[in-house]
């Protein structure tokens, strides 16, 4: 089943046509990557899913339902939660107050809690400052808060926008590991990734777009074995 479709998306910024009729899906119970260079329309997608830019014709629909002229708030009560790139905490609140601002469109307290706990059972090191200012903690545990925080409202699919950004090496790998265990735990991602050897290790499938226009689409192992896709993302010649 399709958690997510876009249908013939096209999304301007003024006169820049910045999506050119992205069509694309992502299946329940997926990983799903879109890959691309700088300024192909990447977060724009997810944007234009989420509802912080509108499209200007096309379809977004979550399970069959049309949400593209839904305002961003009302998207997410409709299961669509975007994780922004540079992570955007709460600088000033602590690691519990993040989570509980992810879980502003959850109206009992009980699912609140439970969240909360379901969090640091997924980031044990979150539980362990779960008292700290966000801010003083480090990117990769910064962007381990930002995906628990967007788990808060228990989402039918997770945008992951650029997680691996700024973070050193040995970080990106355990953020990629726990974006696998989020997946096994059942979690649908679209996941808009600039490591695309990382993103289409863990994916199910990926998508490739070029100045606003999807370019190709096939299963990950597929695009991983594409002379194309190697000499362009994966830096095989």
């Amino acid at each position: 089943m399709a958690i997510l479709e876009i249908e013939d998306l096209h999304t301007y910024y003024g006169s820049i046509h910045a999506l050119k009729g992205i069509t694309l899906s992502v299946n329940e119970g997926e990983i799903v990557t879109l890959i691309g260079a700088n300024g192909a329309g990447k977060t724009t997608t997810l944007n234009s899913i989420s509802g912080i830019v509108r499209p200007r014709s096309g379809h977004v629909r979550v399970a069959g339902e049309d949400i593209t002229h839904a305002p961003p708030h009302q998207i997410v009560t409709r299961g669509v939660v975007q994780v922004p790139e540079g992570r955007r905490m709460f600088a000033r609140l602590t690691v519990d107050e993040n989570l509980k601002m992810g879980a502003y469109t959850v109206v009992d307290a009980n699912d609140i809690r439970a969240g909360i706990e379901r969090s640091y059972a997924m980031f044990p090191r979150l539980k362990e400052r779960r008292g700290q200012v966000a801010g003083t903690l480090s990117g990769g545990e910064q962007q381990m808060l930002a995906m628990a925080r967007g788990l808060m409202s228990n989402p039918r699919i997770l945008l992951l926008d650029e997680p691996s950004m700024g973070l050193a090496p040995v970080l990106v790998d355990s953020i990629f590991e726990t974006i696998s265990r989020l997946h096994e735990a059942g979690t649908t991602i679209l996941l808009v990734e600039q490591n695309a050897r990382m993103a289409l290790q863990i994916a199910d499938r990926g998508y490739v777009i070029e100045t606003g226009s999807i370019v190709m689409s096939n299963d990950a192992a597929s695009l991983r074995e594409d002379p194309n896709v190697q000499k362009a993302y994966l830096g095989i010649t």
